[in-house]
């Protein structure tokens, strides 16, 4: 195998540490909050997901790209992470079903990564000191002028980025001639949320996340659904009308992460920027009405707030999440409605949580079998 020489790359975090790795050969720089996923598999699925724009991302795994990449493992049309740090990535892979390589997939999408970077000090260092800005930087630009450019790139806290991810025309999923008929507002919705509600005798139509509730209701629809997304929740206010229209008129509805939250503050629950979040596909969650365990794939900086929760008349906890106490699930006590901070949906993995979509079209046949 002939050696090669790569470029020398640093990321810097806006409190003033550098990490130094090498360049996989795309020169720039690119910024964003750094964060880290534990996943061991499913990269792809990743950094197509659009809940991670604007965030640059750690993989805690020690190899990224052995795999390569396959057309059909995405969650969306392109990569919406800023940027990748990885330990080892690999420019040769092995699977037989593989499209091509990650290094030519990165290419094509001119994503920045650094490599040969000591991600177990990084994590670390992320856990105890809280997720912030950062740069990758491939280029050579010097430290000083990194800083000052860092130093304008706005905090995570308060950005709406939805509109930078959601479609920008209705489109539809699925089979026209399905028995139920689902209306999905878009703050950045996967894949692979629309595969299961497919595969459950759902068609669906997916709208802009600056649609209004007569926008939904003219489909004429059994059933809402508010998509996980990017950013804070805060700031969308049109989807929170949107989520109070809905339950206005006691429409069945299932929220999934930001959606969870966008419903939490329709219901007046405030939601906060986590101190690092969580991004994996290994994280504990109890069913509080079964009383089981689940592992979940999650991913979210915010969450909404338990104690707010816990004091609301017409909200009640469903979910918890077992490593810190956080709010994973709710429903509402007086109307068709539920959510949770996680996704059930999760590709490749785990699957323990998929019911929650056999619960949703379970929701949508009561509340059908009650206007007949």
């Amino acid at each position: 195998m002939k050696y090669t020489t790569r470029q020398s790359a640093i990321l810097l975090l806006s409190d003033g540490t550098i990490f130094h790795g090498k360049s996989i050969g795309i020169s720039g720089k690119t910024f964003g909050e750094v964060c880290f996923n534990t996943g061991m598999t499913g990269y792809q699925e990743i950094f197509t997901d659009p809940s991670y724009f604007g965030q640059i991302m750690v993989a805690t795994n020690p190899h990224i790209g052995n795999y390569g990449v396959n057309d059909l493992e995405i969650e969306s049309d392109s990569i919406k992470i800023s940027g990748l740090v990885c330990k080892n990535f690999s420019f040769n892979y092995s699977r037989e079903d593989s499209s091509g390589s990650l290094e030519d997939y990165f290419i094509k999408e001119n994503l920045i990564c650094i490599s040969d970077v000591d991600t177990r000090a990084l994590v670390s260092y992320i856990r105890d000191n809280g997720a912030m800005n950062a740069v990758i930087c491939t280029d050579g630009t010097s430290i000083e002028d990194l800083k000052k450019e860092l130093a304008n790139v706005p905090n995570m806290e308060g950005l709406e980025l939805a509109s930078k991810v959601s479609t920008t025309e209705p489109y539809f999923f699925g089979d026209q001639n399905a028995t139920y008929k689902i209306s999905a507002l878009d703050l950045g919705i996967k894949k692979n949320i629309l595969r299961n509600l497919a595969k459950r005798d759902c068609y669906i139509k997916v709208f802009p996340y600056n649609s209004t509730y007569k926008d939904l209701a003219e489909f004429n629809p059994d059933g809402y659904f508010l998509s996980n997304g990017p950013g804070d929740p805060d700031p969308l206010f049109g989807a929170i009308e949107v989520a109070k229209e809905i339950l206005a008129n006691d429409n069945p509805l299932f929220g999934i992460c930001l959606g969870h939250q966008v419903i939490a503050l329709a219901n007046g629950v405030q939601t906060y920027k986590m101190f690092n979040g969580h991004r994996g596909i290994n994280h504990p969650v109890k069913n509080l009405i079964t009383g089981k365990g689940e592992i979940t794939s999650q991913n979210h900086g915010f969450a909404v707030n338990k104690e707010a929760l816990d004091n609301h008349p017409d909200l009640e906890i469903t979910h918890l999440h077992l490593n810190d106490g956080t709010v994973a699930g709710m429903r509402m006590k007086n109307k068709n409605c539920f959510s949770v901070q996680y996704h059930p949906e999760a590709s490749p993995g785990p699957h323990d949580s998929s019911y929650l979509f056999d619960q949703f079209v379970e929701n949508i046949k009561l509340a059908t079998a009650k206007t007949i």
